[in-house]
């Protein structure tokens, strides 16, 4: 590795920019085209604020690049039979591209019932199960917005997977499964293998990672002990810990110890500014993808 430490930081600010730079510049020649700009409509139940924070920061990215949105914010006990008749409704509207439903949901709602409300060919973050199953296929419409922005993030970084041992811990339908599925593809080449809760002496697979990829969902988890020299190590955690010097009482830390991994890593992302940004941006191109595809079927 390099003595630069500066070197090996996966900058998801720059690297999602040039995303958007380059959506921005697809959507601009689609509407002069004469096509009408592509519409995502989010639906946000509850005030978690970190939801919240999610849905304004993709309503400012949409805007950046010519996206058109709105947004339906629900109460938090609102029903699922109602959630479910907003989506239905958005469904039905033949101006609206893109429907995203932000997660999680309270917890009398059922999440797979509500993703699989959505008509598949508006399900731009990917979860529908006729989506995953498309991906699995390798023939995929969408691609989860952050498995879609990692493999960005490394194609731009022009860090080839091939023949690498890429391990994942983490196995949600959101990040793990389907990230598994695109290193695996013919285009990627990865040799995979996923972790989780239950697996025996996790650090023994971590440190023969190559590429390493946590998203475990818990703070600092991944220390340097459990990485080896060399890896590339993309961080999906975001987790909030309590700091009383920090103005809002707290910071964002992903799930690797970033002080003591990155001296040994050839590149690593970091938390808050990496992977992140790349799922927003990446969600960009879904939502265009979903006007192109309605528009070939109008």
């Amino acid at each position: 590795m390099t003595d630069d430490a500066s070197s090996s930081l996966l900058d998801g600010r720059a690297l999602a920019q040039a995303v958007r730079d380059d959506v921005r510049a697809d959507i601009q020649a689609w509407t002069d085209e004469g096509h009408r700009a592509p519409f995502l409509s989010a639906v946000l139940v509850g005030d978690n604020p970190a939801s919240l924070a999610y849905v304004r920061g993709k309503e400012k990215d949409a805007a950046e690049v010519g996206i058109d949105t709105n947004t339906y914010h629900l109460d938090a006990d609102t029903s699922q039979d109602a959630l479910l008749e907003r989506v239905h409704a958005l469904n039905a509207d033949d101006s609206v591209d893109g429907i995203l439903v932000q997660l999680p949901l309270p917890d009398h709602m059922d999440e797979h019932t509500v993703i699989d409300a959505v008509a598949p060919s508006k399900d731009v973050d990917g979860f529908h199960s006729e989506n995953l199953g498309r991906l699995l296929r390798g023939t995929p419409r969408y691609i989860p917005a952050t498995p879609f922005g990692i493999l960005e993030m490394l194609s731009r970084s022009e860090i080839d997977p091939e023949g690498m041992d890429a391990v994942i811990v983490g196995r949600s339908t959101i990040v793990g499964k389907p990230l598994a599925a695109l290193l695996l593809r013919r285009t990627a080449n990865a040799t995979v293998t996923v972790c989780h809760s239950r697996t025996r002496d996790l650090a023994a697979h971590t440190r023969r990672a190559d590429l390493l990829v946590a998203a475990a969902g818990q703070a600092a988890f991944i220390d340097a002990d459990m990485v080896k020299e060399g890896a590339v190590v993309i961080d999906v955690g975001i987790n909030r810990v309590d700091d009383p010097s920090a103005e809002r009482g707290y910071r964002l830390v992903g799930d690797v110890d970033f002080a003591e991994v990155r001296p040994k890593a050839a590149h690593i992302t970091p938390v808050p500014g990496g992977v992140g940004l790349m799922t927003r941006a990446m969600l960009l191109k879904n939502t265009l993808q979903a006007a192109r595809l309605h528009a070939a079927h109008a």
